[in-house]
């Protein structure tokens, strides 16, 4: 059955009761909504976040550079809730004019130097630490097209499958049907690159699995949008589920996925912050 036809107005008009759960905080224009600076700890890198798909990419990245012996990658993880407005204070704003989690401060060097857009974070890591990315320029550029394969992909995801299938006031049933389809033609094309090779940009996990683990991930298992996992049809994604689970199983994957969450760390400022986490989640 067709929904009922809605005709545009000439003029679009913000209408702040249009519902859903993030009416309250949503505006159709970018700055600071308050004054608010930003809290700074002793290490590193500074992040402000939340354990969103995109959040959990920066988090995972840095424990995996710990993991692998990069002591300069320590860092600082700062809760954002976006649900009270947090990132639309000054001092987030200066970090990232866009106001979307998550937003990072390299103080490595001698000038501060700000970062915003998940995906450029983990490229600044990657060659920051000459890690989780090829050196050679074919295997580079493999991996940077996949990274930003995701990247595009997100928003049909995200704002586009999983808002108006799981959080819109309202289904529509042409969003839902033009969202799950593109959902589960990107699905395809992982599963089909995955099906002959071990990892998305050849034999080496890269900054790219990173980037789509944390998206694709969360919806193959279910975490994601309710009851994704049965109305996509997950399962048939056979070669996604066996990197899913691989990728799952890493334990910097496993501590960056608790960072900034309400069941790990709301915030994480040292290592030993995960001897409060329950053993069972790691």
């Amino acid at each position: 059955m067709a929904d009922a036809e809605y005709t545009p107005p000439a003029v679009w008009v913000w209408d702040t009761t249009n519902g859903g759960p993030f009416a309250s905080i949503n505006r159709p224009t970018a700055g600071a909504q308050q004054e608010k600076e930003l809290p700074v700890g002793k290490h590193p890198f500074q992040l402000y976040s939340l354990g969103t798909p995109n959040g959990q990419k920066v988090t995972i990245m840095l424990e995996e550079l710990l993991a692998a012996g990069h002591t300069g990658a320590e860092y600082d993880a700062w809760l954002i809730n976006i649900g009270q407005g947090d990132q639309f204070g000054s001092g987030f704003v200066e970090l990232n004019p866009n106001s979307k989690i998550p937003a990072m401060c390299d103080r490595s060097g001698d000038k501060p130097m700000r970062l915003f857009e998940s995906g450029a974070m983990l490229l600044h890591l990657a060659d920051k630490f000459k890690a989780f990315i090829p050196q050679d320029l074919a295997g580079r550029t493999e991996t940077i097209c996949w990274l930003m394969w995701q990247m595009g992909s997100a928003p049909f995801i995200g704002g586009g499958y999983g808002h108006f299938y799981h959080y819109a006031p309202v289904k529509i049933e042409y969003a839902i049907n033009r969202y799950a389809m593109e959902t589960k033609r990107l699905f395809s094309v992982a599963d089909n690159q995955l099906k002959t090779t071990r990892f998305l940009a050849g034999d080496e996990y890269t900054i790219a699995d990173i980037a789509a683990f944390t998206w694709l991930g969360n919806l193959y298992t279910g975490e994601a949008y309710g009851s994704t996992r049965e109305f996509l049809q997950m399962q048939e994604y056979e070669a996604v589920g066996r990197w899913v689970e691989e990728i799952g199983a890493r334990p910097a994957v496993k501590r960056g996925r608790l960072v900034n969450t309400g069941k790990g760390l709301p915030e994480r400022h040292d290592a030993s912050d995960f001897d409060k986490v329950d053993p069972a989640l790691l």
